[in-house]
């Protein structure tokens, strides 16, 4: 007697969501959850991995709960210094997010085809970075129900005047574009079809040019606002943009080489040279708009240069932010130099070391060392210093971790279908003939 059993991974019990019969098409809903239920299958090491960021995740979940029903006087912020910490973080996951894009313009407009196949990594962390970003934005409400408020048409900002309005619709835009790009290629190539160009390449396309404007909103809305005179420059768009292509493209290179030790990941050889070749040309660039700024800053002097001087060398005794932005320095310094080095394109851990630095001191250099001191001194002179408070550092790694967390299931979902091993074909393959007597 013979029956037949639906489509199932024999190592899966119960089945996963979206298993079907040999020949029938799973529906998109259907595919996701599939995808969701696959990804929290792995090895040991990726239990570990999950474990720790789920316990990181959750942690700062309690602290925010505590800081929602306590006040932001659980922070360190106060009138003088309203933006802290959490917007820090929010203004270099932007840039992360737009970073991004350094895949898909090697990918799209130069058809290097090693960088296309892989130039999925690249959208999937603008996902992640986005949701960090509206994270970011969420904690540092003190009424996160009143979220809708920025909301354009329903809330009450003054739109279009308002900058603020603006960056939430460039951040839930580009959110959407790399979802539909993300998830309609991925599908496509589960079901064994080839992805149809005028459903997705447009979106990329447009994408790319997104991805420069959500980072030029965030630096209009700081050099918009003219009581903030740090702020006030035309260069910091450029800046931004410029700090952007540093952050991301190292962030790439490590998750690459990170993927291809531990997860087979195949062809990252071309990508990680092309992408460092870009940090070679973009880490000197944004050298000489810093340095262009402190010359600025410093030569020309005037009162508006107390911002500066608290920074690099503190002011009427103050010195918190000094040590943070010499450390930035001194990341910058030693990452250029190894970056340069020739020795550096045969030794991986040399160039990881590299990417670490400079995304360090990217973080510093534009969260602790940009946000912060545009508030010191204040518009009443006074210079009133800020130190994240512990739950600020519990909720600020929370989301992190969170988004960490998006990335890791992203890239097991993705992996699998690049590689041609999870496509309907293969699903149905694994069902188990169930054929007895």
């Amino acid at each position: 007697m013979t029956s037949s059993a639906p489509s199932a991974l024999p190592s899966r019990d119960p089945e996963p969501p979206g298993a079907q019969e040999p020949g029938h098409r799973i529906s998109y809903p259907r595919f996701l959850l599939r995808s969701l239920w696959l990804a929290t299958d792995g090895p040991p090491l990726f239990y570990g991995w999950m474990f720790l960021l789920t316990a990181i995740a959750l942690v700062g979940f309690g602290a925010w709960a505590t800081q929602v029903r306590d006040g932001m006087t659980l922070t360190a912020m106060s009138d003088h210094v309203s933006w802290g910490l959490y917007i820090a973080n929010f203004t270099f996951a932007v840039g992360l997010a737009a970073g991004g894009v350094m895949m898909l313009i090697p990918a799209y407009l130069y058809k290097q085809v090693e960088m296309k196949n892989l130039a999925i990594v690249g959208e999937l962390l603008a996902v992640a970075a986005i949701v960090m970003c509206l994270l970011f934005v969420t904690v540092d409400l003190g009424r996160p129900d009143r979220f809708w408020h920025m909301a354009p048409g329903i809330g009450r900002f003054n739109w279009p005047i308002s900058m603020l309005t603006w960056d939430v619709i460039v951040l839930n835009g580009y959110l959407l574009l790399n979802l539909h790009v993300c998830g309609y290629t991925l599908y496509s190539r589960f079901l064994g079809k080839k992805p149809n160009p005028k459903w997705y390449v447009p979106f990329v396309f447009l994408s790319i040019g997104w991805a420069i404007s959500i980072h030029t909103v965030t630096a209009f809305l700081y050099c918009g606002l003219g009581g903030r005179p740090f702020w006030n420059t035309a260069l910091l768009a450029p800046r931004f943009l410029a700090s952007a292509f540093v952050s991301g493209p190292a962030f790439l290179i490590v998750s690459l080489l990170i993927a291809k030790r531990f997860a087979d990941l195949e062809g990252v050889e071309g990508p990680v040279r092309t992408l460092t070749g870009i940090l070679k040309v973009v880490v000197p660039i944004n050298i000489l708009m810093v340095a262009s700024e402190v010359f600025t800053e410093f030569y020309t002097g005037g009162s508006h240069t107390s911002s500066a001087i608290y920074l690099y060398f503190g002011l009427h005794g103050h010195s918190g932010l000094v040590p943070w932005i010499w450390s930035s320095i001194a990341l910058t310094a030693f990452a250029t130099l190894v970056l340069f080095l020739p020795r550096t394109r045969e030794d991986p851990r040399l160039l990881v070391g590299a990417c670490v630095a400079l995304f360090a001191a990217i973080w510093i250099e534009k969260g602790m060392g940009l946000i912060i001191p545009g508030f010191i001194p204040s518009t009443l002179h006074e210079v009133v210093e800020y130190a994240p408070s512990l739950v600020e550092w519990q909720i600020t790694a929370g989301v992190w971790a969170f988004g960490l967390m998006v990335f890791t299931i992203a890239l097991k979902i993705a992996l699998p279908i690049l590689r041609g091993e999870e496509t309907l074909t293969t699903s149905a393959s694994q069902a188990p003939d169930a054929t007895h007597a």
